[in-house]
């Protein structure tokens, strides 16, 4: 993975939907943040389709050639 070309990368789009989700919260504390990540991720890791999607985008369609 080329270090220069950060949007070919599918995790790229896992913190992005982090920082939508998690950061839009406003979490008043550091511990406050990390519990919503937590739970954000452990969701995340349920909703299949969702993580199916970050592979399938038009810009890291590489990944399932």
């Amino acid at each position: 993975m080329p270090g220069h070309s950060p949007e070919l990368n599918p995790a790229e789009l896992l913190n992005a939907d982090i920082k939508r989700h998690v950061y839009g919260s406003r979490a008043p504390s550091a511990d406050d943040f990390v519990h919503e990540a937590r739970h954000f991720l452990r969701r995340r890791q349920r909703q299949i389709h969702i993580v199916r999607s970050y592979f399938h985008a038009r810009h890291v369609g590489y990944t399932i050639a």
